[in-house]
């Protein structure tokens, strides 16, 4: 081997020698775990069903075991067994379908007047915003009011009967509908108004076609509170006076220390409520398929 071979041999074996070097990296870079996002795997409505009434079902067991046992005090928190005997007895010989329709009507009839008129209050803003600027600090400061204690004034006023029930149910709802009516009369679009003015359209017009379907979304976006409130205005209003309802059959539970009977009118409130919500959200979902949300 003669000299002038030397640098070829020492680049030859350089570039061997990186060549092993670069296989570690290569190997180790392979071996490195790919990262991946979560994916969090949605249990079968099945499933979902069966562990809600297992909790449900474990709930009531360890409830009737402890006031068997005496771990629960059973004369304040009565036992499932009692609430059982209780409700079939207030189903078969009590009051009950009188006090779920008294309280069924009040919220109904204060819902929709309540919804209805503060509707229409909203929407009256947008034909002067002189007259919006003085009502609405009165709105607001009416508002601030606890409605809830007006209520002893309202049953004073309007009686122990059906009225006054949908009187304090028209309360609650009635000011959360305008604000709400006013918050989409202000949001609306002031291009669409030239527009429609542009192309020769009176106020009736611009109102009905471009202001109440604009502010629509709104209105239907405050239903399901609504039915909260005007349930809460009812049961409130049987609490103070009342000769039916189940606000009423709560409170005389109360005063009587039959508290299997308070939990038995507490259930039927829960399950009337649940379906009132229920039906609600049905129509916002139909109505906002109506207005093409």
């Amino acid at each position: 081997m003669t000299v002038q071979d030397s640098p070829t041999i020492a680049s030859g074996i350089g570039t061997v020698g990186n060549i092993e070097l670069a296989r570690p990296r290569a190997s180790a870079a392979k071996a490195r775990p790919i990262r991946r996002l979560p994916v969090q795997k949605d249990w079968p409505t099945w499933a979902l069903l069966a562990t809600q009434v297992g909790i449900l079902l474990g709930g009531i067991a360890f409830w009737e075991i402890g006031a068997r046992s005496g771990w629960i005090d059973s004369f304040f928190w009565s036992q499932p067994s009692a609430i059982a005997n209780t409700m079939v007895i207030f189903f078969t010989a009590g009051d009950a379908w009188t006090d779920i329709g008294f309280t069924f009507r009040s919220t109904i009839i204060g819902f929709l007047i309540g919804t209805s008129v503060g509707s229409l209050f909203g929407l009256s803003f947008w034909w002067s915003r002189n007259y919006a600027a003085i009502v609405q600090p009165y709105i607001i400061c009416f508002e601030s009011i606890p409605k809830l204690a007006l209520a002893p004034l309202i049953v004073l006023v309007f009686g122990i009967g059906l009225p006054s029930k949908v009187a304090i149910a028209c309360a609650l709802t009635l000011v959360v509908s305008t604000l709400t009516t006013y918050a989409g009369v202000k949001a609306l679009d002031g291009d669409g108004e030239k527009l429609f003015y542009s192309l020769g359209a009176t106020r009736m017009q611009v109102f009905r076609k471009l202001v109440v379907p604009s502010c629509l979304p709104w209105i239907i976006s405050v239903l399901r509170v609504n039915i909260g409130l005007a349930l809460t205005g009812a049961i409130v209003g049987e609490f103070i006076a009342s000769q039916h309802g189940l606000g009423r059959a709560i409170l005389y539970a109360g005063q009587t220390y039959d508290i299997a009977l308070v939990w038995v009118a507490v259930l039927v409130l829960s399950t009337l409520a649940v379906i009132m919500y229920a039906t609600v959200s049905w129509l916002e979902g139909v109505l906002r398929k109506g207005v093409r949300l």
